[in-house]
């Protein structure tokens, strides 16, 4: 139990601190407000990458005295219950706002039913997080399908660009391959951010939400995967060397880190379910800055950094995406209502010696698919390949990720 007293003290302090907010660089997502009267806006995403300041730039747009915001992750409310929202409706009634901005609601149990009422009642309602459980299919079924969902992202290239002030080049998209696009990181320069958020994710986000006691071995796997991005994974090959003393623990745990957005895992395109779920995944970091700080890995692999940056691209594009592998791989194979509509192959630049391996990669997928249209994205090549009927682009990266 909170006394109404702390709640109501902590609506005002938090209140103080978004008004002196900078609100940042306008984000190309643009929430979807015009549905705000029948339906609650979910924004999901990793920590830090702006779901405040996203908040912040919608509440500026508003009637101060209209809104109410409140952040859930403060340690004053920690234990805060189902049984305190009823606190909270009296000072909700007494400030009579219209639109409520809920911070991290996803860690209080039962938060679905309590949403649900303030749309009974005639409240906008906006919530963040940092939990893609939040776009989870049971929550469309809690919520009788009464919210729309969206996904925010660190800056991409584009919004790096805009960020920076920045002209797109080889020269700056090897700064974004550096740096990434976490705000604060970009702003300060200091390693140590991006080391504690890396932290932050293991410990608030997964192993106290979930119970996990052998967080060392979480900490390898973690580090593991950040450090292998663009390799296929198979948890079953990772007890071992890990030291991790079972399968369906590596798998629990990948769930959880996917879940924390801190990696994706990229399935092999294959008709049969089953077979998705047997083969290796490829596994991809959220934040190139994020590799950069926190990898293992001695050596800078360009090209696997450029194949995460574009799948990041695609990711955010599309939600079926898988890459192809039939005697000849391709990276990226992205998928719109049963069908296929875009085929990329990545290679940080082409050579005699890959030419040929790239090129016959991407005509396998082509002509599975029966695509006639395909891309190869490198770092800065502009050429352009005919295969038979196929045509190819080559496409530097600073091009293709401001489409």
């Amino acid at each position: 139990m909170i006394l109404e007293s702390t709640i109501a003290a902590i609506i005002e302090q938090q209140k103080s601190r978004m008004v002196m907010r900078d609100t940042g660089l306008k984000r190309e997502l643009v929430p979807a407000t015009q549905s705000l009267s029948s339906h609650a806006l979910i924004v999901s995403g990793i920590r830090r990458c702006g779901k405040s300041t996203l908040l912040m730039q919608m509440m500026k747009e508003m009637d101060a005295e209209t809104i109410l915001f409140l952040n859930f992750e403060t340690p004053q409310l920690f234990e805060f219950s189902i049984s305190d929202f009823a606190r909270l409706d009296n000072i909700i009634n007494r400030l009579n706002p219209k639109t409520l901005f809920f911070d991290e609601l996803q860690l209080i149990q039962g938060w679905e039913m309590y949403v649900r009422q303030k749309l009974d009642e005639g409240f906008q309602v906006v919530i963040t997080g940092s939990n893609a459980s939040l776009l989870s299919k049971e929550l469309g079924t809690r919520l009788t399908g009464r919210h729309i969902t969206q996904e925010l992202f660190p800056f991409s290239y584009s919004e790096y660009l805009r960020f920076k002030t920045l002209e797109p080049s080889p020269e700056s998209l090897k700064s974004y391959l550096q740096t990434g696009g976490f705000p604060e990181y970009l702003k300060s320069g200091d390693d140590e951010q991006l080391a504690t958020l890396f932290e932050d994710i293991l410990i608030r986000d997964i192993v106290a939400r979930y119970g996990i006691k052998d967080m060392k071995s979480l900490h390898r796997l973690a580090n593991f995967l950040v450090s292998n991005i663009g390799n296929r994974i198979t948890a079953s090959k990772l007890k071992q060397p890990l030291s991790i003393g079972a399968t369906s623990t590596i798998l629990t745990w990948f769930s959880h880190l996917e879940l924390s957005y801190l990696v994706s895992f990229l399935p092999m395109f294959s008709h049969s379910t089953k077979a998705q779920l047997i083969n290796p995944r490829k596994v991809y970091a959220i934040d190139m800055g994020l590799v950069d700080v926190v990898s293992t890995t001695m050596t800078e692999d360009w090209g696997r950094k450029l194949e995460n940056l574009v799948f990041l691209h695609l990711r955010i594009k599309y939600q079926e995406l898988y890459y192809f592998d039939e005697q000849g791989e391709c990276d990226f194979v992205a998928i719109k209502r049963g069908a296929v509509v875009e085929i990329v192959q990545v290679c940080y630049a082409l050579t005699p010696d890959n030419l040929a391996r790239e090129v016959a990669g991407l005509v396998k997928a082509m002509r599975f698919f029966d695509v006639k249209k395909a891309r190869i994205v490198t770092f800065a090549d502009n050429d352009f390949i005919q295969e038979d009927n196929l045509e190819i682009e080559v496409i530097p990266a600073f091009k293709y990720l401001l489409e």
